[in-house]
């Protein structure tokens, strides 16, 4: 059996960036967290200088590596490596969000119950007497709880106020913009690179959407329901889950965005070697799903 050769790519120093990076991001994102309402806190400073070097790290990673492949050192069997590369990024992000769903199930199965007095670990209600366990949980009779609950919650609100629901709108922007990326996916397939060009840009666009409408949910959340990530449990699992997931929303958009300038300004991609957009699509994919299973245990159920 012949193997084709394997391009090995000389030393470098990105791994090592990349994992400082994330060091800083997680350790300023944990304390921006812990130390919140406290005004003399720099953690927040950590959390950007985290950003700042991995962004400046992928930056120049990706561009070694799409210079790499156009001047053909990449192989057969290393595109391989990398769709299975981009497989293993994909189901670690699953499991990421499963933790969530999984906390998320367990707060609202098992631990909010026995609060109320249900089930075999609940039957004195020994912690909140008299405490009737429903779910968000917008009440508790314990005074002294440095916990600011919300006035009203951000659930599905009826019918007669759909229209104003902003999460709705949100789950329509991002399902469309779903359908917008594979279209762009079929143009390029096609060979049509301005039909392409137009459809990323709409998903570009549908991204962007996105955000803007988290935002002004996140601003109605704070100011007019009193819902904050120091809420309690619904507070802090609504927030760490839509919170999250609006970030992974916004490194899907900047992905397509770069796709997106590499097609209009260098006219990269063609029918049969656009792995890069490719991946990127899947990610966008990826994160449309995530949402469905928000809105549903998150807004709906």
């Amino acid at each position: 059996m012949s193997y084709q050769k394997y391009y090995v790519p000389e030393s470098s120093r990105y791994p090592i960036f990349a994992a400082i990076a994330l060091f800083l991001l997680v350790t300023g994102a944990a304390s921006t967290i812990n130390d919140l309402g406290k005004p003399d806190s720099n953690s927040v400073y950590i959390l950007y200088s985290g950003f700042a070097v991995f962004a400046i790290t992928l930056f120049f990673w990706f561009r070694t590596v799409t210079k790499e492949h156009l001047v053909g050192l990449d192989s057969a069997q290393l595109k391989k490596s990398f769709v299975f590369g981009m497989a293993w990024f994909i189901f670690s992000e699953v499991m990421f969000f499963a933790a969530f769903f999984g906390a998320l199930f367990y707060v609202r199965n098992f631990a909010v119950p026995w609060l109320g007095g249900e089930g075999e670990k609940g039957l004195a209600n020994i912690l909140w007497e008299g405490f009737e366990a429903s779910w968000p949980v917008m009440s508790t009779p314990d005074l002294g709880s440095a916990f600011s609950l919300p006035e009203k919650n951000m659930s599905w609100p009826g019918w007669g106020h759909a229209m104003e629901w902003l999460p709705l709108w949100n789950t329509v922007v991002l399902l469309s913009s779903s359908v917008t990326v594979h279209f762009a996916h079929l143009a390029l397939k096609n060979n049509n690179k301005r039909v392409f060009n137009i459809w990323l840009g709409i998903t570009v666009g549908l991204a962007l959407t996105f955000v803007g409408l988290q935002v002004a949910e996140y601003y109605e959340a704070y100011a007019h329901y009193g819902l904050t990530l120091n809420s309690g449990i619904y507070g802090s699992t609504f927030f760490m889950l839509t919170g999250f997931h609006g970030f992974h929303v916004m490194m899907g958009g900047f992905m397509l965005s770069v796709m997106l300038c590499r097609s209009v300004f260098y006219n990269h991609f063609d029918p049969h070697d656009h792995f890069g957009f490719e991946a990127a699509s899947w990610y966008w994919h990826f994160v449309d799903v995530v949402w469905v299973m928000l809105f549903l245990f998150v807004y709906i159920l």
